[in-house]
C-alpha cells in the first residue's frame, strides 16, 4: 500500500471511526465539537445494513430501541420492526439532527498511531488530558477512489468500528479435512447478507444446506432456507449445534411481561453487581432462591412452549446464564413448524470436517451438502487489533482477556481514545446513546476520570460479578446490572440516578431510553 507523502492533514479535534449505531449517538452527543465520521462503506447503519438477511428484525420491541429525543412513531407497535424499518429510522435520526454532514462515506480506517506524548502509564496515577490542546493520533484513511492513504491528526478518538461484520470468524480443520476439498459451495452470513432476495432464494432452494451454529444469524439462515425450499422438490437444511442457547418466542412468559424479571430497578436487587454495598450483598444472597427460581420459571415456559426436548435443544445451563451475557434470541415465528414438518434438521456435535460430498461427523456418520453457510459470528478482537499500534495492541485485554472499559468506554490504558459498542447489554443503541453523553460531559470537562488504578479497580469488579453470573462472561455483557450501570453514568454526569415520577414506577416499571432523555 502506498502512502501519500504529503503532510498530514489537520481537522477538528475529535474523529468517530464508523457511522452505526454508536457512531450516530457519538456524533449527535459531540456535535458541538463538529467532529469527523469516517465511514468505511457509502452509508450509514453498520450491521443493520451490511450484515443483515431479507428477514432480520430487531430482537427488541421498538420502545426499547430507540433515541432518547427520536421516540418511533409508532413505538408502541408490539410487531418486531425489519431491519429495512431500522435503517428507515436511523437515517431519518440522522436527517433529523443534520448529522450526515459530518460523514466521510468510503473512507476506510487502515491504521491509527499515537503521536501524543502521553505512554502507557506505569505508576497508574493520572490518565491525563483528553483534549491537551495538540494532536494525540494520526488516522490513515483509503478511499475507493484511490489505493493510496492519507494522514489525518486528531487530539481524541471514539471507535464505533463494532465487533460484528468484516472480518468472519471460521473454523479450523485438520489437514485435507477442510472447505478446500467440498465439492459443494461455502461461505460465511457476511457473504450471505449480501444476497437480495432473488439471489439468496437460488442459492438456497432445492439445495441441501447445511447451517453451522445456532445462534439468532443462523437460526433465521435456517428459516430462510425453509421458506425457499417449500413444495415437494424442497431440499431441508440442516443446523450443526455444538453450543445450545435458550431461545425464546416472545416477551411474555406464562401471562406475565418479560420486563419484570430483569429490566426493573426492583428486580437489580436479585443480581450481584458491581460496588455493591454489605447491606445489598446480603440482600443479594438471601434473595439467590428467587433468583434461581425465576430462572426456573423461565424455562419451565420455554420448555412448555416451545419442543425443546423433542429436538435435543434444551440447554443444560440455566436461563440466567445466557440473559447475562446477551445470548437469548427471539425465534422466529414457524419455526419449529418447519422443523415438524422436515424442512429443519438438528445435528449436536462437538467435532466435524469436509469430506469431497458433504460433512462427516465424529460418529463416522455423513451428511451430503451442496451448500455450507458458517453461521459462526465474526472476529472483532482481530478487527480492533487490526488497526491498532503497539503498545496499545498488546494492551487491549489486559489483564483479565477482556477489554477492561471504564463506563463501557474509557481504556484506562490507552489514552485519548474511547470505545462505544463494546460492552453489550440488553439494548445497545441506549447504551451507545447514554455512554455517549457521559463522553461529552466528560470532553467538556463536567467531570473528571478516577485515576488509572481505580479505573481498572472498577472494570476488574465488572469481570468478576460477569464470571461468577454466567460461563459466558467473555461476551462483557451488563443486562442484569444495566441499571446500576446507568445509575453511576449518571451520577458522573450530575444527574438524579431515579428518572421515574412516582416510587410505584421507579420499582416495578421497565426502565428505556425516554427515561434517560434529559438530565431530570
Amino acid at each position: 500500500m502506498e502512502t501519500v507523502q504529503n503532510p498530514t492533514v489537520m481537522n477538528p479535534r475529535i474523529a468517530i471511526l464508523g457511522a452505526g449505531v454508536s457512531g450516530l449517538a457519538a456524533a449527535k452527543q459531540l456535535s458541538h465539537y463538529n467532529p469527523m465520521v469516517f465511514e468505511a462503506s457509502d452509508s450509514i447503519g453498520g450491521v443493520w445494513k451490511h450484515c443483515s438477511y431479507n428477514s432480520t428484525k430487531l430482537q427488541s420491541l421498538r420502545c426499547d430501541y430507540e433515541f432518547s429525543d427520536f421516540p418511533w412513531p409508532d413505538r408502541d407497535n408490539s410487531s418486531f420492526p425489519s431491519h429495512d424499518q431500522i435503517l428507515d429510522y436511523l437515517h431519518t435520526y440522522a436527517m433529523r439532527f443534520d448529522l450526515i454532514k459530518l460523514v466521510r462515506f468510503n473512507s476506510k480506517v487502515v491504521e491509527v498511531r499515537f503521536i501524543g506524548d502521553q505512554k502507557p502509564t506505569d505508576n497508574l496515577a493520572d490518565y491525563g488530558s483528553l483534549l491537551p490542546g495538540q494532536p494525540a493520533w494520526e488516522v490513515a484513511i483509503q478511499t475507493q477512489e484511490s489505493e493510496s492513504v492519507q494522514w489525518h491528526s486528531f487530539e481524541f478518538l471514539v471507535i464505533c468500528i463494532g465487533k460484528y461484520g468484516d472480518i468472519p470468524k471460521i473454523p479450523s480443520f485438520p489437514h485435507n479435512k477442510g472447505p478446500e476439498i467440498f465439492q459443494g459451495q461455502v461461505l460465511h452470513t457476511i457473504d450471505y447478507s449480501k444476497l437480495d432476495h432473488e439471489a439468496a432464494t437460488q442459492l438456497l432452494k432445492g439445495k441441501k444446506v447445511v447451517v453451522v451454529g445456532y445462534k439468532k444469524s443462523g437460526i433465521d439462515l435456517a428459516m430462510e432456507c425453509a421458506e425457499a425450499n417449500q413444495g415437494p422438490e424442497g431440499q431441508p437444511c440442516t443446523m450443526i449445534v455444538r453450543t445450545i442457547h435458550w431461545t425464546v418466542p416472545h416477551y411474555w412468559i406464562w401471562g406475565l411481561p418479560f420486563f419484570l424479571f430483569y429490566s426493573t430497578r426492583s428486580s437489580q436487587f436479585l443480581h450481584r453487581k458491581p460496588n455493591q454495598t454489605f447491606l445489598g450483598a446480603c440482600l443479594c444472597f438471601l434473595l439467590s432462591p428467587l433468583r434461581r427460581a425465576i430462572s426456573k420459571f423461565i424455562e419451565s415456559y420455554l420448555v412448555w412452549k416451545l419442543p425443546l426436548k423433542k429436538y435435543g435443544l434444551k440447554p443444560d445451563h440455566p436461563f440466567e446464564e445466557d440473559y447475562a451475557s446477551c445470548q437469548m434470541a427471539i425465534m422466529p415465528e414457524n419455526f419449529f413448524t418447519e422443523a415438524d414438518k422436515g424442512r429443519i434438521a438438528f445435528k449436536r456435535t462437538n467435532k466435524w470436517w469436509f469430506w469431497e460430498g458433504g460433512i462427516e461427523f465424529d460418529d463416522g456418520n455423513r451428511l451430503e451438502a451442496d451448500v455450507v453457510v458458517f453461521a459462526t459470528g465474526y472476529d472483532g478482537k482481530r478487527k480492533l487489533k487490526s488497526i491498532m499500534p503497539e503498545p496499545f495492541r498488546s494492551l487491549m485485554e489486559f489483564p483479565s482477556g477482556i477489554m477492561p472499559l471504564y463506563r463501557a468506554t474509557i481504556h484506562p490504558l490507552i489514552p485519548n481514545m474511547a470505545f462505544l459498542g463494546y460492552v453489550e447489554s440488553v439494548s445497545n443503541l441506549h447504551s451507545a446513546e447514554l455512554q455517549s453523553k457521559w463522553l461529552s460531559h466528560l470532553l467538556d470537562e463536567k467531570f473528571k476520570l478516577p485515576s488509572v488504578e481505580d479505573m481498572l479497580e472498577q472494570t476488574t469488579k465488572e469481570i468478576e460479578v460477569m464470571k461468577k453470573t454466567t460461563r459466558f462472561y467473555k461476551r462483557h455483557c451488563i443486562s442484569v446490572f444495566s441499571i446500576s450501570h446507568d445509575d453511576e453514568i449518571c451520577r458522573d454526569m450530575g444527574w438524579n440516578v431515579l428518572r421515574k415520577k412516582n416510587w410505584l414506577a421507579e420499582a416495578f416499571s421497565p426502565y428505556t431510553s425516554q427515561d434517560y432523555e434529559k438530565e431530570d
